[in-house]
């Protein structure tokens, strides 16, 4: 074997305990995701005013359901719809709970939780994305992802709870063109992805956050007074009908599994037969990779399943025109392989722009024995980062790095 191959034993699997845990990422999601947002605030309302349990009493009876909720979340192995959503409502509830208790029982000033919420946003942002090198939301299928997700849902929520508050009520606004700013925003999020091809994890957390605000300026116009700007549905009608509505989505979605993530690895092997995935630093193969391949096809019968790098997710010069499709790239990367390994390949182009994500998905779906990775020669990639071997080895197949030419 010569410098530019390395063997690396597999450690215990610390990656592949669960199918993803959260959905996919439709409009079935997001129209829940505001509906959610919007029971958070007027359901705390409802509980702390109209009930009378008082701020402190709601805070304690919400934390403790949530805390109920959150551990049949992280027990299953699986995304659940109605486990999921009802954490989503209960932490929206109590995202809206710590922020005015913050504000109403403690004196913490609006622009203050809105900066400190921010900060505890952004820190777990940074966190999360140093310890796993991705913040996809199609991953969460381990319990540290599982953990980082969370706690950046609610901080989302009690931060959208504040700015929503800030600029509604401080900023005197009005609840409508509240409503109107952060729908705006949003729009344009989705103009700068789908338009301008925008990076889809920011833009999906941009959007998210702002979908916080967004949902509880509704939830303020829907119950407030007419007297105040709002139509004067009250606390418990509005919360009576997003409940009922959200109720209606997630039955739906639990039966036609319409909201589940399915794998762009349907198609990786799945028999009694040895697998290999070749993984691409490139999205055409080096002489070095093929080496490699040739070496595994002469050693033993395999079938061969290729992972490429999305173009349109890489923001550097990867070597190949940005206008290609995946599908066509990968259409020129599988010829010279199925000649290396003297049979068919089968392939598919990368979900993420990590490729971590990705191998994770094949291993989860696919039946593989050896990973033959491809490893940047002397630069950084922003597929391949370079402790990538050595995270995949913790996934418990052997796996050859190979250094790209």
């Amino acid at each position: 074997m010569n410098s530019s191959q390395a063997i690396i034993s597999p450690a215990p699997s610390y990656g592949r305990r669960m199918l993803n845990k959260v959905p996919e990422i439709t409009l079935y999601f997001w129209i829940i995701k505001i509906l959610c947002t919007t029971v958070g605030e007027t359901f705390a309302d409802n509980l702390n005013e109209n009930l009378g349990l008082g701020l402190t009493n709601t805070s304690y009876i919400m934390g403790a359901v949530l805390i109920a909720v959150m551990v049949a979340q992280f027990r299953s192995r699986r995304y659940i719809p109605g486990i999921y959503w009802l954490a989503v409502v209960l932490i929206s509830v109590v995202g809206t709970l710590i922020s005015d208790n913050l504000v109403e029982n403690y004196g913490v000033t609006l622009e203050t939780t809105t900066a400190a919420f921010s900060i505890c946003l952004i820190s777990v942002f940074a966190v999360w994305f140093w310890s796993e090198r991705t913040l996809s939301v199609h991953t969460i299928v381990t319990s540290k992802r599982e953990v980082f997700y969370w706690l950046t849902i609610l901080f989302t929520f009690a931060l959208g709870t504040s700015a929503g508050d800030l600029i509604s009520e401080k900023l005197a606004l009005g609840y409508l063109p509240t409503v109107g700013i952060f729908a705006g925003i949003i729009a344009l999020v989705a103009f700068c992805h789908f338009a301008l091809r925008m990076n889809a994890i920011l833009s999906f957390w941009l959007a998210y956050i702002m979908t916080r605000p967004l949902g509880a300026s509704i939830g303020d116009y829907l119950a407030s007074p007419k007297a105040a700007g709002g139509l004067g549905l009250g606390t418990t009608m509005t919360s009576i009908l997003f409940l009922s509505t959200i109720l209606a989505l997630v039955i739906f979605l639990a039966v036609s599994k319409r909201d589940v993530i399915l794998s762009g690895a349907a198609a990786a092997p799945s028999g009694a037969d040895p697998a290999v995935l070749v993984v691409l630093n490139k999205v055409a193969p080096t002489e070095s990779l093929l080496d490699a391949v040739r070496r595994h096809a002469a050693h033993a019968p395999a079938a061969f399943r290729v992972l490429i790098p999305n173009p349109h997710n890489l923001g550097f010069d990867h070597g190949e025109p940005h206008s290609a499709s995946g599908e066509a790239l990968l259409a020129g990367a599988i010829p010279p392989l199925s000649e290396a390994a003297a049979g068919e390949v089968t392939g598919r182009v990368a979900n993420s722009p990590n490729a971590y994500d990705d191998i994770v998905e094949e291993l989860d779906l696919g039946s593989y024995t050896h990973i033959i990775l491809e490893t940047p020669p002397t630069h950084l990639s922003h597929w391949l980062h370079v402790d990538l071997p050595h995270r995949v080895a913790q996934l418990g197949v052997p796996i050859e790095a190979v250094a790209a030419a």
